[in-house]
């Protein structure tokens, strides 16, 4: 663990707050994170899916551990914000490779986890988030851990009742060690209000077209506004369309908006 990462990680637990929610770009490879930083993020957080993709894996705990945390390792020492990782259900099947996955976080300096229930049993997600509590702690690190809570995203259960679903989880996860909590699948502003209300630590929301703006989420209590793969997947709709524009047509419309070349490699180029 570097030197940084406590200063780092009290910045990113302070900015947390509804009044001004922590609006996070996320990234997929060095590039888009120093893109986003340069951009005015005031903290880096990583896409899971779009780490995958960038990799050549699906999304889905396909990815090998130790290549997402060299990607961790690589964007922490290219920006100078703090950087948080969603490691998705935490890379592996027992305590002991959650433990090893969260020192590895810690290894690379990131602040913060993202760690997902899916479709895993409730008491599972609440065991591992406890393992990667312990672990930080042994560690000494103020690790922001950020529980992700799947029941709207997947649409589990009973839809009358899933509500109550997810606060009874998100209220386990929290006693379990959880800094945060993450909803996404919802942007309904009367839904996202009684999370706010019931949960008791910052809740995070991701947006999206059609999703309420980040001051509007705040207003309704929301601290984080995450906008998960959405930055990767428009990115990779632009190679798409420019592939199609050549391959088609033979023309080169779709490239008109892309960042000038010496911009980006500069980003590249400079010192931290």
């Amino acid at each position: 663990m570097s030197h940084a990462q406590p200063d780092r990680a009290r910045l990113f637990r302070s900015l947390h707050t509804p009044t001004a929610p922590l609006a996070l770009a996320n990234a997929w490879d060095v590039a888009s994170a120093r893109v986003i930083e340069a951009a005015g993020a005031p903290a880096i957080a990583t896409t899971s899916a779009g780490v995958a993709w960038s990799l050549g894996s699906p999304d889905g705990d396909s990815l090998a551990r130790n290549l997402a945390l060299d990607l961790v390792a690589r964007i922490v020492a290219a920006v100078a914000v703090p950087v948080t990782a969603d490691i998705e259900g935490g890379y592996g099947t027992d305590a002991a490779d959650i433990a090893r996955t969260v020192e590895g976080v810690l290894a690379a300096g990131a602040v913060g986890v993202n760690i997902e229930d899916g479709t895993r049993p409730p008491a599972e997600l609440a065991a591992r988030l406890a393992v990667a509590r312990r672990t930080a702690e042994r560690a000494g690190a103020g690790l922001f851990l950020n529980a992700r809570v799947d029941t709207f995203l997947f649409g589990l259960g009973d839809p009358d009742t899933r509500l109550r679903e997810t606060l009874d989880r998100a209220h386990r996860y929290v006693e379990a060690g959880a800094d945060g909590v993450f909803v996404p699948g919802v942007t309904d502003p009367a839904t996202l209000a009684a999370l706010a209300e019931e949960i008791p630590v910052p809740l995070n929301a991701m947006a999206g077209p059609g999703a309420p703006a980040v001051a509007e989420l705040g207003a309704l209590g929301v601290a984080r506004v995450s906008l998960g793969s959405g930055v990767a997947q428009t990115a990779y709709a632009t190679a798409r369309a420019a592939a199609r524009d050549l391959y088609t047509t033979g023309t080169y419309a779709s490239l008109a908006d892309g960042i000038p070349f010496p911009e980006l490699n500069g980003l590249l180029s400079e010192g931290r």
